[in-house]
């Protein structure tokens, strides 16, 4: 009796761990299609058909919070243009060679006042647009970045502008 017992007891041990791999297993298998689902979505994006200026401006940013531009009134879409000193195409040449330092980073288009890049997310590589417009008049670079997919970026757009500014200035500082 003490032996059945026993072997009941091995069994119901055994049994519990292959349950609990079962599940890990599960939940990884469901981790991953999530991750390329995810994945896929940023390779089928597209570049969009709202880039460049329109009537000396660029695009607004749209309801969801992963935009931000620099001719929005909401706080949340809110950021503040660059400023510069000197000429407007030794500023657009600042601004470029910032951009192309930036990892991940792609410049798409680039005249004498306006800049098109595309940034690309290290883990699920989403594209955010990002687009400079110089106005000479007012010595101040317009911004916006956008995502071209998803609601929420987490901030990532505000981020990478404060980031553009922090490096633009900084080459000012350190001299060309």
């Amino acid at each position: 009796m003490k032996r059945e017992n026993s072997v009941n007891e091995e069994h119901k041990r055994a049994h519990k761990g292959c349950w609990g791999r079962r599940m890990i297993l599960t939940l990884v298998f469901i981790g991953l299609i999530v991750v390329m689902l995810l994945a896929s979505k940023s390779v089928m994006s597209s570049r969009p058909d709202d880039l460049g200026t329109k009537e000396g401006r660029l695009a607004g940013c749209p309801d969801s919070p992963n935009c931000v531009s620099t001719t929005a009134t909401d706080d949340e879409h809110s950021v503040a243009p660059l400023t510069f000193d000197g000429t407007a195409e030794e500023a657009m040449t600042r601004l470029k060679g910032v951009i192309e330092n930036m990892p991940r980073t792609v410049v798409v288009t680039a005249t004498e006042s306006y800049l098109h890049a595309e940034f690309t997310t290290r883990l699920f590589r989403y594209t955010d647009d990002v687009e400079f417009q110089v106005n000479a008049e007012e010595n101040t670079i317009q911004i916006r970045s956008a995502s071209r997919i998803g609601y929420s970026d987490l901030g990532a757009n505000r981020i990478r502008v404060e980031a553009v500014r922090t490096a633009f200035h900084s080459v000012l500082a350190d001299g060309p």
